[in-house]
């Protein structure tokens, strides 16, 4: 089911289901062809005018060499306590905004960086978002077992366990 209501809108209810996740797992293309998926922190607290990701990651590391091969990105979140699932698609850049790394600064990053924003490995990775889907189940667990036992029993997949959106940042 695609979700109704103006871009703001869905732009907003998929931000609304990944502001408070600490991690998401960010999948890049090695060079040699593989997909490769590793945890990293959303920096941002709000989803920019230009609906934008903000990460910081090493200079050094895979992620960055693999961001200047191929820029095309996906990040996946999941919040199994909510039943809520979002995949992001976009172009990552490696962006040398400084004034963007004092504003998603932290204590957490600093953890990560010890050099603190001024830290010559810390890279800021901007993830201009494409498009996105999310699924989240507005039902509770008993109505969702109800839902996949009747399912068993009639052999007919349930219907309406989640409901799943699609945001096109383009439109």
């Amino acid at each position: 089911m695609e979700e109704n209501g103006s871009l703001d809108t869905r732009k907003q209810r998929l931000w609304n289901l990944i502001k408070d996740l600490k991690f998401g797992m960010l999948t890049t293309r090695h060079s040699n062809g593989h997909l490769h998926a590793r945890p990293m922190t959303t920096q941002n607290k709000i989803l920019d005018e230009d609906s934008a990701l903000w990460i910081f990651t090493s200079k050094s590391g895979e992620i960055v060499e693999d961001i200047l091969i191929n820029p095309e990105v996906s990040m996946a979140y999941a919040n199994p306590s909510d039943d809520s699932y979002v995949s992001v698609s976009g172009k990552a850049y490696v962006s040398h905004d400084h004034a963007k790394v004092l504003q998603l600064w932290s204590t957490m990053a600093e953890a990560w960086f010890p050099g603190g924003p001024e830290d010559p490995d810390l890279a800021l990775l901007r993830i201009d978002i494409s498009h996105a889907d999310y699924w989240d189940v507005r039902s509770n667990k008993l109505t969702q077992l109800l839902k996949m036992t009747t399912a068993a029993v009639t052999g007919k997949p349930p219907t309406d366990m989640a409901h799943h959106g699609h945001v096109d940042m383009r439109s």
